[in-house]
């Protein structure tokens, strides 16, 4: 025979031992989570970059920023996701100030690349600083400009017959005016509608193809195209001082988060100390001519 307080057992005893039982199950499946469960709550670390836009980013993970965003993530242990928008008019609108639809979340939380005086969110330190940047092709007659006032200098025969391809509204046009060569400026729009088009077509495509004679750009699309132009066409790079008779041609490049991200900026602000001498390889097999930020650069 069964002993008889397992045949009939006390109710409150029990009960305290149902609850008992239960509250334990309960805390280890808890702990279970808590030490497992994490990687169901995987942070991501979501970045907006412009899908044909080399050598900063494509949609294809090709470009500088792509590689620097991913370095970021594999040393924070995060996931990466992407949201895509051509880095035009509207793009930090329809970005990282744009949620997705029917959610309060937001489409991104980082902009890769922005002026280091960023002024629509919070920017990192810079993790670069680079200038404007002619290029030529070699061989052609141009190979005594060695520094960007050699151009100034050149034969006023072989001066005044260059077709100067430049991005409308930059310091190149500045320049131009300032040396009294705007006759021989050929325009191009830096932002336009065709999604298809980008900046680097002007070195990549029409410097190598003679369309134009020289081109003045950004100096990272400069030292990246020059490595890709059409034909395998020899080109020369040569940068300006970041600021030079009262024309600013430098700027350093930072990332950007809202508003109310502070801690967010301040761990890109880490891993660019952290990691710049990584950050420096990447560049560096893109061709990014770099220099020292322009006066008006104040570090943080």
């Amino acid at each position: 025979m069964a002993p008889k307080h397992l045949n009939h057992p006390d109710p409150v005893a029990f009960l305290s031992l149902i609850l008992a039982g239960t509250l334990m199950a309960i805390s280890g499946l808890s702990s279970a989570q808590q030490a497992s469960g994490a990687t169901s709550e995987k942070k991501v670390l979501r970045v907006c970059q412009d899908p044909n836009n080399l050598p900063m980013s494509d949609k294809e993970g090709n470009g500088y920023e792509n590689k620097i965003a991913a370095l970021f993530a594999r040393k924070l242990g995060w996931a990466l996701e992407h949201d895509w928008y051509p880095q035009r008019m509207g793009f930090l609108r329809n970005t990282l100030q744009a949620k997705i639809p029917n959610t309060e979340t937001y489409k991104c939380d980082v902009v890769t690349g922005v002026s280091s005086d960023f002024e629509r969110g919070l920017a990192t330190r810079p993790y670069l600083s680079s200038t404007y940047a002619i290029a030529y092709v070699k061989n052609k007659g141009l190979d005594a400009i060695q520094k960007p006032d050699d151009l100034l200098t050149l034969d006023k025969a072989v001066r005044d017959r260059l077709r100067i391809g430049i991005f409308a509204g930059t310091p190149a046009a500045d320049w131009l005016v300032k040396n009294g060569l705007m006759h021989q400026m050929v325009p191009y729009q830096l932002q336009t509608a065709d999604p298809d088009q980008y900046p680097g077509q002007l070195i990549e495509q029409d410097l190598a193809s003679g369309k134009v004679d020289v081109a003045i750009a950004w100096g990272p699309i400069v030292g990246y195209f020059a490595r890709h132009a059409a034909g395998g066409a020899a080109i020369q790079v040569v940068p300006f001082e970041p600021r030079a008779d009262g024309i600013r041609y430098g700027f350093s490049i930072a990332m950007g988060v809202r508003y109310g991200q502070k801690a967010l900026r301040d761990t890109l602000d880490d891993l660019i100390v952290a990691n710049q001498s990584e950050i420096d390889t990447i560049l560096d097999e893109y061709g990014v001519p770099r220099s020292a930020p322009a006066t008006a650069d104040k570090p943080k």
